[in-house]
């Protein structure tokens, strides 16, 4: 990590409101455990990705541990517009972690959305949804601590059942000065079933400030879709683009250019072989047969992997 923050260092960080000011509709890679490294972010920005989050951090960790830092922050040069997200549950902390990563990312996100039960019961994730004041509290602390004015402060967000709930939530965050706001379509019970558009159609003519929409968007055709019917002002993916790393740029399927280049960049980066593994898998969910899934999917070595993918596909 070292060698790669003072080649940050030398690199100019981006201010990521020029991109929800520019007009055009935001394309960005949600914050994945896992699964949005700097490998994989910098494989989606070849294909028209505009703005990339890292996993979810625990800021008390990283503040604390030099080792957490290390293992689970990397970036480098060309890994921007970069947007790190936090799971805090006190202002001073996140501003701590603020401070750390602030000249090496363009801005933060607070996590209010992880409706996963380890978060919820640690205090993180979803359940600040219900504790508005201490979500502006956090952001308005972060906001007076750091000196970069290009710096974002964001958050995302689950729904509430009483929509008048969540607006609230949002117009507090707007007004301690939160630059945009994500909003993940589902209250923290939904996992699978339909995303609410609509919802997040309301919360965006609630608001001043740009608003993301989030929420089962496989294809660029999809994406389009939800920005027609929520008329947000950028579109969060998270399994599309793990199925098609290419997708923003207008690929049905991941094409076997993004597979050489997901080869060519994990290598170059080092990546572990179970996540390397794990995006080659979903990467060609779509375009193997069950047989080939049956064989790919049990391979344990990078040179196993290789040679299959030479030996069928020429790559």
């Amino acid at each position: 990590m070292i060698g790669d923050i003072r080649e940050t260092k030398e690199c100019q960080l981006k201010d990521p409101m020029d991109l929800f000011n520019s007009g055009q509709v935001v394309k960005i890679c949600a914050p994945m455990v896992r699964y949005s490294k700097l490998a994989f972010r910098t494989l989606v920005r070849k294909y028209s990705c505009d703005l990339c989050y890292t996993p979810m951090i625990v800021a008390a960790d990283f503040v604390r541990s030099a080792k957490a830092r290390d293992s689970e922050f990397t970036t480098n040069k060309g890994d921007h517009p970069l947007i790190v997200q936090f799971a805090a549950k006190e202002a001073q902390v996140l501003c701590d972690a603020a401070r750390i990563i602030c000249p090496f990312a363009d801005g933060i996100d607070l996590n209010c959305g992880c409706p996963q039960r380890w978060a919820i019961s640690e205090g993180y994730g979803a359940c600040l949804i219900n504790k508005p004041d201490l979500v502006k509290d956090m952001v308005r602390h972060v906001r007076s601590q750091i000196d970069n004015p290009k710096f974002s402060v964001s958050i995302k967000i689950r729904i509430h059942e009483d929509l008048k709930r969540t607006v609230d939530l949002c117009q507090k965050a707007e007004a301690a000065g939160v630059s945009w706001i994500t909003v993940h379509g589902r209250s923290i019970e939904e996992r699978h079933q339909p995303v609410h558009y609509d919802a997040i159609k309301i919360i965006k003519q609630s608001m001043s400030i740009p608003i993301v929409a989030n929420g089962d968007i496989k294809t660029l055709k999809d994406a389009e879709n939800v920005h027609h019917l929520t008329e947000a002002d950028g579109i969060m993916v998270a399994r599309g683009l793990l199925a098609n790393p290419a997708m923003f740029a207008g690929y049905e399927e991941t094409p076997f250019q993004c597979i050489q280049d997901w080869i060519d960049i994990a290598l170059e980066h080092g990546t572990p072989f179970t996540c390397f593994h794990h995006h080659l898998m979903y990467m060609m969910e779509r375009i193997t047969s069950k047989q080939e899934k049956k064989v790919f999917n049990v391979l344990s070595s990078t040179s196993a992997v290789l040679d299959y993918l030479n030996d069928h596909y020429g790559l």
